[in-house]
């Protein structure tokens, strides 16, 4: 009855133009090489009802924001997996810890010097401490940073924040004064104890075997909608414990963190991630009033310069407690100098109690966005401006790493095997025996198993996800194979990698009949037709029995697609758009088959890659092949030639790749 009358639902104009407006603002931001998260949030500020009204009503996307910054903190708390946080646990304990609290205390003080109440203090404090995870990671990815000393450093502190933020929240009732003292204090860190061990125990006992039920199925499908559930579902049951959700989804991640299939969950829901943050960050970019803004332009820009300052100081103070050397606390402290997406959940929970930030009200409310987005934005433009400091400082002592072990090793030595079955098994035996060492990506969990049993590393996921080959490494990877999936899959595979790994060669092994093709349009670099692989070392092993030389006289190469592109001013009308063909053999196709080599030059077909030999040797099988099927062109195999001769027309035609003034 709505589709008759033509009704259309009044959220659906407001979330089109949100992501409409996304779109287009953070793509332009793309290509300026700024991170898209700075596009959606000044999206935000212009479709907002504040200014163009385009979405006049900020409760038409709260549902979907809220949906939003719960998936994005669980994504978040997917990737702060316990075992990372062990691995730079110094970085964790020590610099996030005396960060958070340095950052607390100063603006607390600054907040009582001004007259302000010690409770809203400490509140403004817990705000302005927390730092943008999202947009921090984002620009140490993209700077390839994450396992140096910077990254490391400021990674460290950002889960340390992520995670103060269970007993920030349990404390909020205390600092509105509706809880008792010193009990209500350790009332609050005794939950805030439990919750964090609750999380430990189900990371470790419970989601582990779960997940490993549910990949089973090899559905992924499944496995999206069972993600999805874990995270929105520990996100209600935190809620009803008293926990905000958004929390409850980042500690969800968490748990999640643990499981070997960690890497598969994230692939699988990043795709919704990138959706709902970018809804996420476009509504708090609504929640500015660009007027408020140009009313109390001097305070925002005064409260941005006053938190720069703040942050700056006590994370470099924090970092160089580590002895890291100047350069890195200096580069960590600039990376960390914004308000984070967190303190917009602490602000919803302190709203409750009456906490406003500095205790401005709604003003205050106001002025928190603004900074908060002013400096959201800033962040690419301050972690250069710390890089740039940086470098002119003297060199420090380094910190030791998690990579510092691998670094002289961190070249490209290792092959990555998409898919696991019989042919890759065997490949990766005959990888091993050489010493090459491999990685193995597939969604089966017994085939996963089977792999690391025979010693190979094993990252669970798809291949052609993002999330799956940052696991695997990429700038480890020197070849990619794809030996276990039909043609029409394999091209898909290989089409996603070429974009995702540029320049990394890649080699296929189609299951069933070779789509030439659609493998030649995907930039495959070698292809070893199904078939062939299994008659051609056979017809080898037979020819060695009887005492036959066959010894590969190394052109042409039955792996490598070739195609013959005309010169349109020597071409014929049978050379228009011939396809990319694949050598039949690596020698005249009949002569191999009764033993022979007595040929003088080799042919190929430019139509179905047949292989003969030319009309001056014995059997003249390419043009023989070229009267019988009617394949007229037929192109030359020998190194240095590059014409294509067309027995119907008796033309020789040069190839558009041919130097100008050749012969």
């Amino acid at each position: 009855m709505m589709l008759a009358a033509g009704e259309t639902p009044v959220y659906l104009g407001p979330i089109v133009a949100l992501l409409v407006a996304a779109g287009l603002i953070g793509a332009l931001f793309v290509r300026l090489r700024v991170v898209p998260i700075v596009g959606f949030l000044l999206a935000g500020v212009l479709i907002g009802p504040h200014q163009l009204g385009v979405v006049a009503d900020e409760t038409q996307v709260e549902a979907a924001a809220d949906i939003g910054v719960m998936l994005l903190l669980f994504t978040i708390g997917v990737e702060f997996s316990i075992e990372r946080l062990a691995r730079i646990k110094r970085f964790v304990l020590g610099g996030g810890t005396l960060q958070v609290v340095l950052t607390t205390a100063v603006v607390t003080g600054l907040c009582v010097l001004f007259g302000v109440d010690w409770r809203i203090g400490v509140f403004t404090g817990f705000l302005v401490a927390l730092s943008s995870t999202a947009i921090v990671l984002k620009v140490i990815a993209a700077k390839g940073a994450t396992q140096r000393p910077v990254g490391q450093a400021s990674v460290g502190t950002l889960i340390l924040q992520d995670l103060a933020i269970v007993v920030m929240v349990m404390l909020i009732p205390i600092l509105g004064g509706e809880a008792e003292g010193a009990w209500g204090i350790v009332q609050a860190l005794g939950t805030a104890a439990l919750v964090l061990t609750a999380v430990i125990v189900v990371a470790r006992k419970v989601m582990p075997p779960l997940l490993e039920r549910i990949a089973r199925l090899c559905s992924p499908e499944i496995f999206l909608l069972s993600v999805v559930a874990i995270a929105l579902g520990v996100a209600y049951l935190t809620s009803l414990a008293g926990v905000s959700d958004a929390l409850g989804a980042f500690l969800a991640g968490m748990v999640l963190s643990e499981s070997r299939h960690s890497a598969h969950a994230l692939s699988e829901i990043m795709p919704l991630q990138m959706v709902f943050s970018a809804v996420f960050f476009v509504s708090i970019g609504m929640l500015l009033d660009v007027s408020v803004l140009a009313e109390l332009w001097w305070m925002v820009l005064l409260a941005a310069v006053a938190v720069v300052v703040v942050k700056v100081a006590t994370a470099f103070a924090a970092v160089s407690a580590l002895r890291v050397g100047a350069r890195t606390a200096v580069a960590s402290a600039f990376l960390l100098a914004q308000i984070g997406e967190f303190s917009f959940v602490l602000q919803q929970s302190g709203a409750e109690y009456g906490l406003t930030p500095v205790g401005m009200g709604a003003e205050g409310g106001q002025l928190l966005v603004a900074v908060t987005v002013v400096l959201m934005t800033a962040t690419p433009a301050l972690g250069a401006l710390g890089e740039l400091i940086a470098r002119r400082l003297p060199e420090g002592a380094a910190a030791p790493t998690a990579a510092a072990a691998v670094e002289a090793d961190d070249t490209r030595d290792r092959v990555l095997m998409a898919g696991w079955g019989p042919v890759s098994r065997n490949l990766g035996h005959y990888l091993s025996v050489n010493g090459v060492p491999s990685t193995v990506t597939t969604l089966s969990p017994d085939l996963a198993a089977d792999a690391e049993n025979l010693g190979h590393t094993v990252v669970r996921g798809e291949a052609t996800k993002a999330s799956v080959l940052h696991e695997v490494g990429m700038d480890r990877v020197k070849l990619i194979v794809i030996a276990e999936n039909e043609s029409e899959e394999a091209t898909h595979i290989a089409h996603v990698l070429n974009g995702l790994a540029p320049g990394v060669p890649i080699v296929v092994r189609p299951t069933d009949t070779t789509d030439v093709v659609g493998l030649y349009d995907a930039s495959v670099d070698r292809i070893v037709d199904t078939h062939r692989a299994v008659t051609e070392p056979l017809g080898g092993t037979v020819l060695d029995l009887l005492g036959i030389d066959h010894t590969h006289r190394g052109h042409p190469d039955p792996t490598v697609v070739t195609r013959f592109v005309a010169d349109p001013d020597t071409s014929c009308a049978h050379m228009e758009e011939l396809p990319p063909v694949l050598p039949k053999s690596p020698g005249c196709t009949e002569c191999l088959r009764k033993g022979q080599r007595d040929w003088v030059h080799l042919r190929i077909c430019a139509q179905c890659g047949f292989v003969g030999c030319c009309d001056d040797s014995p059997g003249r099988h390419a043009s023989g092949h070229a009267d019988r099927f009617g394949h007229p062109v037929l192109f030359s195999a020998e190194p240095g030639d590059d014409w294509a001769w067309c027995v119907l027309d008796e033309q020789l035609v040069q190839s558009a790749e041919t130097p100008a003034g050749a012969s």
